[in-house]
């Protein structure tokens, strides 16, 4: 018992070592001496922090895909580097994509593209963009396409 507390207190005061000394008890199958309650709260904070990283990805990807569509003022000048960065950013995204947060992307894909046309609407002042996203998932995903 004495082990759960010390990891426990361990945690407050050295991330890196309780987390060390975590991986040795699963590891070695020494479940009793687990910290569980800051364990699971690691574990919850690193599935938000990774679903919000590919909405980030995500949201870049139809901000570009926007600009690069409608502006077409500043497209002479930019279209280049939109289509570099939808390029990176397709990359970046699908370089670790799981089914799961592919699902999670479609589950949220008219918030994230809330917040792309926010964006593109502030940045551009253009009124001919589409309320609702016009972009399957597979469109956006395909590294082959583009409007």
């Amino acid at each position: 018992m004495t082990a759960i507390i010390d990891l426990k207190i361990l945690y407050e005061s050295n991330y890196l070592q309780w987390l060390e000394e975590t991986i040795k008890c699963l590891k070695a199958g020494k479940l009793v001496e687990v910290d569980y309650e800051n364990l699971i709260e690691e574990l919850e904070d690193l599935a938000k922090n990774e679903k919000r990283r590919v909405r980030s990805l995500f949201e870049q990807i139809i901000r570009h895909l926007l600009l690069y569509q409608y502006w077409d003022l500043e497209k002479p000048r930019n279209d280049n580097h939109w289509v570099a960065e939808i390029i990176s950013f397709r990359n970046q995204l699908n370089e670790d994509l799981s089914a799961n947060l592919r699902n999670h992307l479609e589950e949220n894909l008219s918030i994230i593209y809330s917040n792309a046309l926010d964006y593109v609407k502030a940045k551009t002042k253009l009124n001919n963009l589409p309320e609702l996203c016009p972009y399957t998932l597979d469109k956006i995903f395909d590294k082959n396409w583009l409007p």
